[in-house]
């Protein structure tokens, strides 16, 4: 008898000041990355899905988006003088 499925992983890699698309709110959003992984008898192989998305902490909402969009809110995170250190920044609207 041989046992598998899948389990996920939920990964935050950024905190982010943005305007939430839905609320309209400028709130910090979480980037999260979700990773569901093939496993074998409960050891987890390898990942056969990748997903990004951001979720308003204010309204709740989330949104899915690209690797190279999260990559880049990822940098804008990390940037010395970003939001993350303490400086203003323009806050851009984020989703429709």
């Amino acid at each position: 008898m041989i046992i598998f499925g899948t389990k996920g992983y939920l990964y935050q890699l950024a905190i982010l000041t943005l305007v939430c698309g839905r609320c309209g709110n400028p709130s910090a959003h979480a980037l999260c990355k979700r990773v569901t992984k093939f496993t074998l008898f409960f050891v987890p192989l390898f990942p056969f899905s990748t997903k990004y998305s951001t979720q308003c902490t204010f309204c709740g909402a989330e949104q899915q988006v690209s690797r190279e969009q999260a990559e880049q809110l990822q940098a804008q995170a990390q940037a010395p003088g970003g939001p993350a250190h303490g400086q203003q920044s323009r806050q851009q609207p984020y989703g429709s």
